[in-house]
């Protein structure tokens, strides 16, 4: 991408796209070269330095394109001129000759082909973008074509007037009130760790409460079809016949130690933000480092846009032949470096976390432990990284291909194309989900062993599969939490935004700047609980790992917090129950003297 972006560069494009060229293949405010074939090109536009379209309203929409013949001019017509006597008075006066190079001033008004190689009259009066140097009309009504109708609309309607006055109006509780939603999203990753607990253990009531109070009689096949599919997507409101009910309360006293195990890592996951402050603002280095991506992804699309030639008397600049692969490499590169930024903010918080873990001494830790994880990524897994998110683009370019046809065929495929077209998107949608989940804890491997991104994956789905109940468990308990913690900051910022805006009676006026600032905060909270989630996460497989590999005993003593110490032991003793052989029985029976002695 950077060799695409060099030749753009090179082969002149970013000067043509923000100085502008003529019809002839001469960039304005520049000596040009002769283009073979082109009889008016190299030509010295070093005084020229604006673009000229000498019928600008010309334009054609589906293309995207002015379809008139642009001229590089001294300088934009400051007034109206009706007539071509007008147009060789204003090139007389500033030197600017707004008709073809090879028509001589004095015939403007004369010429033959004047209707074809001169401005159409009457010329407006236009002023120059500041940056990319065209003539642009000041009169709008010249685009009437396409605008007449968006105007009218805009001077018409009073209600969109007076949305737009409430938008302005509120502009600094607007401010504010994103503000409050960026503080209140730091300080819930601090503080989740205390009301996790309530929140699991309410969610825990409502699905008892909801299964007791429901009792639906099944008549139909179809009735038992959708309950059943709806039970598997882990809707709690389902189980209402007695057997149901019975697994499900069988379920849960089961399953209550994974629940605390989840209680537990929000918990110690609070104390990793106290102790490393600054992975909240991993979000923002990470928008950050996206914003100044994707801004030169865009510039150097523009100038792929702008690089070529094709046309004999006008010449136009586009990608031709082998060259036109440039852009679909370009388009692949954006979804490939997007995902290997995102990459790199779930490495770099793993190898913090992953420091944070097997320190056991805390006040020992790094300085900046962020710091070295990110240079630690830098020099030893750029590698690893690059792998990961190249795996997520294979899976994402033929869902985004298969949905784009999706859109074109609508209603003109039968019912069955189409059914296999939503399962093919859907599949591959949710094979997406399932490799971002282990890329993410294949990271958290390396960061352990640092091992390669092959051998971490292996590592990793092994460990997964075999607490398939907790990983089962933390996702969907701690999603829920994760969704009424977003939830919860949306409601406490439209809170305190409808009391700022309660002077404001009129609903239109006040409404619009409420919903800006609930779709913010749902963003800003999006952003650091999923920093949470990942924490989470991370703690998880160096819980796994400490518990597979240590027993407590002396010499193979557990590094995890010492919350995290009770499920500890449960976890070591449970495997031994349950897999037996793998551990041999004097590590057995020294773990448990250990929990007997402490």
């Amino acid at each position: 991408m950077a060799c695409i972006a060099g030749f753009s560069i090179s082969t002149g494009a970013a000067s043509r796209l923000i100085s502008g060229y003529d019809s002839y293949g001469n960039t304005c405010g520049q000596k040009n070269g002769k283009i073979e074939g082109v009889e008016l090109s190299g030509r010295d536009q070093t005084d020229n330095k604006y673009v000229f379209f000498l019928d600008p309203c010309n334009i054609d929409i589906l293309n995207r394109k002015i379809k008139s013949m642009a001229l590089c001019v001294s300088r934009c017509p400051d007034r109206e001129l009706k007539t071509y006597t007008d147009v060789k008075k204003f090139a007389l006066q500033n030197g600017s000759e707004l008709c073809s190079y090879d028509i001589p001033v004095s015939r403007y008004p004369s010429h033959g082909e004047r209707s074809k190689k001169c401005p159409k009259l009457p010329v407006p009066p236009s002023k120059s973008l500041p940056v990319f140097h065209r003539c642009t009309p000041v009169d709008i009504s010249c685009y009437a074509q396409f605008a007449e109708a968006f105007v009218t609309f805009v001077s018409d309607n009073s209600m969109l007037h007076r949305v737009i006055a409430g938008v302005m109006a509120s502009k600094e509780i607007i401010m504010g009130l994103c503000v409050l939603a960026l503080v209140l999203s730091i300080i819930l990753m601090v503080v989740i760790r205390y009301i996790s607990v309530v929140l699991v253990w309410m969610l825990t009531a409502l699905v008892v409460l909801g299964s007791l109070g429901k009792l639906p009689s099944y008549r139909r096949l179809s009735d038992v079809m959708k309950e059943t599919s709806l039970l598997v997507m882990g809707l709690p409101s389902l189980f209402g016949e007695p057997d149901l009910l019975v697994i499900l309360l069988l379920l849960l006293f089961f399953m209550r130690k994974r629940v605390a195990l989840t209680i537990t890592l929000f918990h110690v996951a609070g104390k990793v933000f106290t102790h490393l402050p600054l992975l909240a603002l991993q979000p923002f280095w990470t928008f950050l480092s996206l914003m100044l991506f994707w801004v030169s992804w865009l510039g150097v699309f523009l100038f792929l846009g702008t690089t070529g030639q094709n046309g004999i008397q006008l010449c136009h600049f586009r990608m031709s032949g082998p060259l036109q692969y440039m852009v679909w490499y370009h388009a692949v590169g954006l979804i490939w470096i997007s995902q290997f930024i995102l990459a790199c903010q779930q490495m770099t918080v793993a190898g913090a976390v992953v420091t944070y873990y097997f320190t056991r001494n805390k006040s020992q830790l790094p300085m900046t432990p962020i710091v070295s994880s990110m240079l630690r990524l830098t020099r030893y897994h750029l590698g690893t990284v690059a792998k990961g998110s190249f795996i997520i683009t294979l899976v994402e370019i033929p869902r985004l291909i298969l949905t784009y046809i999706h859109n074109q065929l609508k209603g003109k495929e039968n019912a069955c194309a189409r059914c296999m077209l939503k399962a093919c998107i859907c599949c591959l949608w949710c094979l997406k989900k399932c490799l971002t989940y282990l890329n993410q804890n294949a990271y958290t491997a390396t960061a352990i062993n640092s091992t390669s991104f092959c051998t971490s994956a292996c590592d990793a789905f092994v460990i997964l599969v075999e607490n398939a109940l907790r990983v089962a468990t933390i996702n969907t308990v701690g999603d829920f939490v994760l969704f009424l913690g977003k939830v919860l900051i949306v409601s406490c910022t439209a809170f305190v935004g409808v009391l700022s805006l309660n002077y404001q009676r009129d609903y239109t006026v006040w409404v619009l700047p409420l919903l800006i600032v609930c779709l913010f905060s749902w963003l800003v909270a999006h952003c650091f609980l999923s920093v949470f989630e990942i924490v989470v996460d991370v703690l998880f497989l160096c819980f796994a790992v400490d518990t597979k590999h240590n027993d407590g005993s002396p010499g193979r003593e557990f590094y995890m917090d010492k919350a995290l110490m009770v499920r500890g032991r449960e976890a070591r003793l449970g495997g031994r129950l349950w897999l037996g052989p793998r551990f041999s029985t004097s590590h057995g029976l020294k773990a448990m003297d250990w929990c007997n002695h402490r």
